[in-house]
């Protein structure tokens, strides 16, 4: 079985019907290219823009009954692709950094929306997410287990492990930063440790604060007819714009995860009540930090 992911490496544009119409013609381009889901940067229906002032912050955001949403769900289903759609959520009284995922029937099938928010900067506006879901997701060839992180989740080992946790195989990341050595080495990681896959999209060089770069891992490290560990990088492209196919190997890495050692094989959870405790302490105190 291959699951094939498009990374929608877009520029954005200007105001929600110019994103929905960038977004579509992305979306039929690539359905035409075998995928099975396609996937946006992370916030597309604002670019990742967002103002700071409460009133034009609810007036940016949106809702699932919008427009936006439900073209993209119709979308899906004449496409029969899933589309994980990306967009500033409005939540109630507040906004989120939402990821919606629409299956190839056009049903909404899994909702994320951003844990751990950069409250360090000007996300410190939005309303965080109150925790990772994974959801069965139906292809022409069968089902995979998807859930999400974004962006900023990444840096924290306990976002992927979770979704490991509660079974997910291939893990969509949407981002809205410089993907470098250290970015990418992370999602490598987080891929490795879970035996897992997670593919990334990003926006391109020219949009302010991105370099393009989006990357997919498979993480089998190890097969028995290879003498050394492999590269688990299946996909990691360059910084201009484009649509670009992360290709999984689902029954390699199904059989993989049967027999290789990382993931929940030999862990201890037992000893890792530290792991769950509040407090924070010097040198790791911020005075912005929202609980």
């Amino acid at each position: 079985m291959r699951f094939k992911v498009a990374l929608l490496q877009l520029m954005p544009g200007q105001g929600l019907a110019e994103q929905y119409s960038i977004g579509e013609r992305a979306c039929r381009e690539a359905a035409r290219m075998g995928a099975d889901l396609a996937l946006f940067p992370e916030m597309w229906s604002t670019g990742y823009e967002f103002p700071q002032e409460q009133e034009a912050l609810e007036a940016a955001s949106i809702g699932r009954d919008s427009f936006f949403m439900k073209g993209f769900s119709s979308l899906a289903r004449e496409l029969s692709m899933a589309i994980g759609v990306t967009y500033l959520e409005s939540y109630g009284a507040f906004s989120r950094n939402s990821l919606a995922v629409y299956d190839m029937h056009g049903e909404r099938v899994l909702d994320y929306a951003k844990v751990h928010t950069c409250d360090f900067g000007e996300e410190r506006v939005l309303t965080p997410g109150v925790d990772f879901f994974v959801k069965p997701l139906e292809t022409k060839e069968g089902a995979v287990n998807i859930g999400a992180m974004i962006c900023y989740d990444r840096e924290f080992p306990e976002s992927a492990r979770v979704l490991m946790l509660k079974g997910a195989e291939i893990i969509l990341c949407p981002n809205a930063c410089p993907m470098e050595i250290n970015r990418l080495s992370q999602l490598r990681g987080r891929a490795y440790e879970n035996m897992l896959g997670i593919a990334t999209c990003n926006y391109p060089q020219g949009k302010p604060d991105c370099n393009g770069h989006s990357s997919a891992f498979d993480g089998a490290a190890y097969l028995p007819e290879l003498p050394e560990s492999r590269d688990t990088c299946i996909l990691e492209a360059g910084e201009e714009e484009g649509i670009y196919i992360a290709d999984f190997d689902m029954d390699m890495l199904r059989e993989y995860r049967k027999t290789e050692v990382h993931g929940n094989a030999y862990r201890r959870p037992e000893k890792y009540g530290l792991l769950i405790l509040e407090r924070v302490e010097e040198p790791f105190i911020r005075k912005d930090r929202r609980r």
